[in-house]
């Protein structure tokens, strides 16, 4: 159990990025499109969410399986912008 006095730590460079005006993006998502090297919406047309997941993966091996879920979401919000 948390103590009272420490806080969450806040990912302020993921919250302030492009990813987050994508409608339901999940911040540990959009910080791994941060990890992956993106830095705009439009970079993740064409790309294949799978591909990307795994790519993830290797960087980040505890990465959580409903991150793709948010991958895919964002890559059809960019090629339908």
């Amino acid at each position: 159990m948390r103590k009272t006095s420490e806080k969450k730590k806040v990912d302020y460079g993921a919250l302030n990025s492009p990813f987050m005006r994508i409608p339901r993006m999940n911040v540990r998502a959009a910080r791994a499109l941060l990890d992956l090297k993106f830095s705009e919406i439009y970079e993740l047309r064409g790309r294949d969410p799978n591909v990307l997941f795994a790519d993830y993966k290797k960087i980040n091996k505890m990465a959580s399986d409903d991150i793709l879920r948010y991958i895919s979401n964002a890559v059809e919000f960019a090629e339908n912008e």
